[in-house]
């Protein structure tokens, strides 16, 4: 039968190996069964199911929606690719117990995924995934027969969030901005979303890789800058103000300038922070990964805003939007989270506020970065993920925690993290931090500096921390 794994959010698994209709029937199964159990106020026993566009998503999304059907749900089934965002906004809109969303994100094309949503628009907590994990094979599958079963019903989760995005920004003000917009869909479910926001405007929308291809076009749909050559060459060609960049399930973004420059994930961070202080007048929390760029750090004493750091996922930025009065929430993976919306990463909505940033601040792209670095500094960030054995992991993790570096790259060692691997910081902003993978036997160093050269020194000497035990 294969083994069911459950990550940070769900199950991913390679299709025909472990992810087959008999495993997603047992997952399936067991996530009605917990669900049947739990009393939620104001939640209706209902879930909802949406799909990407890898291949056999909208098959194993209808096998999903038949087992939850056989087991007394009412069942809302996307009756087209959506992204993982759509499914969150209506599982929160229409006070589900949950949501399913069949995806496997960024992953290579041979892999798909079930996504567990919980009842409030957000990924499900590792409590919830353990239990799900717990009641594998404890009752036999019970399910209904698609298009017999009137608890199925299909719908277009699309309209209506998108409705909800453009109450979120000023969408007036984009519609008549002119703004020529490319968007890298790297074939996923994004492909398309702008086009039908933006329709009816004087925006002109640039869709690149938007065909549907399960096989992405022999990449992983993941918003790097490895994966933009392609409408790197066009923007080259054809520029354009901006062009963002969405994974295959488009709740994580990337970027490009419009002559396709890369621009990372941490400077589209920093922009929309201080468009939402400067131009939106905002207050609150900001929420951030431990491996996001220290220029918030800056930015957050500049305007006086409370800064929250969180080990890696967005789990952990979920359950702070959840407690309220958090202005932003982001990961250097390019997860943003936003106000007033679902306690979740969304791609679309963060391409909507990059327009309305780019409609009231009237400057190209390039020059709102270079006024960024000369207020906070320059930030050059580097990250390399190389084999480090499972076994040897904690005494390392002990080892950098005990023995800091006096400095890094000059500057002074003033604190040391080490609630989710060993995080060094500087007094210059600089850090460095090693982290291994909560799965596999992989070590992440990642870096930031005020150079390239100096984040490369700083990557070096994590790597010489590695041979220490």
């Amino acid at each position: 039968m294969g083994s069911v794994k459950f990550g940070t959010d769900g199950w991913r698994a390679v299709i025909a190996e472990d992810f087959t209709f008999a495993n997603l029937d047992r997952v399936a199964q067991a996530t009605a069964d917990v669900w049947k159990r739990q009393r939620i106020a104001g939640t209706k026993k209902k879930v909802v199911v949406g799909y990407d566009r890898r291949f056999l998503s909208a098959e194993f999304a209808q096998r999903t929606a038949e087992v939850f059907a056989g087991n007394g749900f009412e069942v809302v089934l996307s009756n087209q690719a959506v992204p993982t965002p759509a499914v969150s906004y209506h599982v929160k809109q229409g006070r589900a117990i949950g949501g399913i969303m069949i995806t496997a994100s960024h992953n290579p094309p041979n892999f798909n995924g079930f996504k567990i949503k919980a009842h409030f628009g957000g990924s499900a907590d590792a409590s919830l995934c353990k239990k799900v994990e717990s009641m594998l094979d404890r009752h036999p599958i019970k399910a209904s027969v698609f298009g017999s079963d009137r608890k199925i019903k299909q719908k277009d989760l699309t309209a209506s969030y998108f409705n909800s995005l453009k109450k979120l920004v000023d969408f007036p003000l984009i519609s008549k901005s002119k703004a020529k917009f490319a968007h890298e869909a790297l074939y996923g479910v994004g492909a398309g979303c702008f086009d039908q926001l933006l329709a009816g405007t004087s925006c002109r929308v640039t869709t690149l890789r938007g065909e549907h291809n399960p096989g992405f076009g022999g990449i992983n749909p993941e918003p790097i800058p490895a994966n933009y050559a392609e409408s790197s060459a066009y923007l080259q060609k054809h520029p354009h103000d901006i062009c963002l960049v969405t994974d295959g399930d488009a709740d994580r973004v990337g970027g490009m300038d419009g002559r396709g420059n890369a621009i990372t994930t941490h400077q589209i961070i920093c922009l929309l922070v201080r468009h939402f202080v400067k131009n939106r007048d905002g207050n609150g929390r900001i929420v951030k990964a431990l491996t996001t760029t220290s220029m918030v750090d800056k930015m957050c004493a500049r305007y006086g805003l409370p800064l929250l750091e969180t080990g890696v996922g967005f789990k952990y930025i979920c359950a702070e939007m959840i407690k309220g009065d958090v202005l932003l929430g982001f990961e250097e993976s390019g997860g943003i989270g936003f106000p007033g919306h679902v306690p979740e990463r969304d791609g679309i909505l963060a391409g909507l506020m990059l327009l309305e940033m780019l409609a009231i601040e009237k400057k190209p792209l390039p020059r709102l970065l270079k006024e960024l670095e000369k207020e906070f500094g320059p930030h050059r960030y580097a990250r390399i993920d190389g084999h480090f054995p499972l076994e040897k992991r904690a005494d390392l993790m002990a080892y950098c925690a005990e023995n800091p570096p006096k400095n890094l790259v000059g500057s002074p060692v003033c604190e040391v993290k080490s609630f989710d691997g060993v995080k060094y910081i500087a007094e210059s902003g600089a850090w460095l931090m090693l982290r291994g993978s909560g799965t596999e036997p992989v070590l992440r160093i990642y870096a930031e500096a005020d150079s390239d050269s100096n984040a490369q020194k700083l990557l070096k000497l994590g790597l010489g921390l590695t041979k220490k035990v």
